[in-house]
């Protein structure tokens, strides 16, 4: 399974932490990230991370550029509500491709458990 792994700056450390988590059950699946996320991500767990821009830079963009090619089937996207974003037209495409194309999305830790845990059990989406 292909998985994108994104974070706003004040939840980086939320994704961090659940990457070392679930390090297990990320190794087992193809991982793409934005920029710094996928660079921290690495640094603390080794999992092998292909790397896109940095989210305002276009990585929001190039993630979903690969949603609308049917090229990604699980985001987790660990969103920041209470700070502007100056990239927020490209998070908000991301997440309407998320919808049109039925791709399970992942917007805080807690649904990210869920979703990482049901990977565990091996119960995948289809």
């Amino acid at each position: 399974m292909k998985i994108a792994l994104i974070a706003h700056d004040k939840k980086k450390n939320e994704i961090i932490e659940l990457a070392k988590k679930y390090k297990d059950v990320l190794s087992e699946h193809e991982l793409y990230a934005t920029g710094t996320t996928g660079t921290l991500i690495m640094g603390e767990t080794g999992l092998k991370i292909h790397r896109m821009k940095s989210g305002p830079l276009g990585g929001d963009q190039q993630i979903g550029a690969m949603l609308a090619c049917g090229e990604l089937q699980l985001i987790i996207f660990l969103r920041d509500p209470l700070t502007a974003q100056p990239h927020e037209p490209d998070v908000s495409a991301l997440l309407r491709l998320c919808d049109v194309q039925s791709i399970p999305l992942a917007t805080n830790s807690s649904s990210a458990v869920i979703m990482l845990e049901a990977l565990k059990g091996k119960i995948y989406f289809d």
